[in-house]
């Protein structure tokens, strides 16, 4: 026996999380990008820039899985961090091929600089919520990341 679906036009999206889980990431970058304006930084970006400062010598494919990131597109945000001056490439003594990232001194500067800013954003995404389900909501949000990390076409490590 077949079970009959319901159609579409049925479906209310205000029902369905993945629906609010794509707004609030929308969200989420609208109100870093207000809050470090001044800075001209991504989400991602600050993210490389927090990972490798975490990690001074992390390799770019090893960067790519702590953040959750595919290898191929964080190339382009090391690029883009580099030509601006904020993080560089080395060689690895053992494996030419291989390119290990470090901050300049610019990149540290600005990250320092950035950090008020962008835990001022990771507030405002949080204030609707009472304080008391602060920390709840954030250990919903892990549970949810790590047991579907695998299904991420950039699964991370981290």
């Amino acid at each position: 026996m077949s079970r009959k679906r319901p159609a579409a036009a049925t479906i209310d999206l205000e029902s369905l999380p993945g629906h609010h889980i794509r707004r609030l990431q929308q969200i989420a970058v609208a109100i870093f990008l207000q809050e470090t304006e001044a800075h001209g930084i991504t989400p991602v970006q600050y993210a490389a820039l927090q990972a490798v400062h975490n990690s001074p010598g992390i390799d770019q494919r090893t960067l790519a899985r702590s953040i959750g990131f595919d290898t191929s597109t964080i190339a382009g945000v090391v690029d883009r961090l580099e030509v601006r001056g904020l993080m560089q490439r080395n060689a690895s003594s053992e494996d030419r091929r291989v390119r290990l990232l470090t901050l300049t001194a610019a990149g540290r500067e600005l990250l320092d600089a950035v950090v008020p800013s962008m835990l001022q954003a990771q507030q405002r995404m949080l204030e609707p919520l009472p304080r008391a389900e602060r920390g709840e909501f954030l250990r919903m949000l892990r549970v949810l990341v790590e047991a579907n990390n695998e299904l991420s076409r950039a699964p991370s490590e981290g």
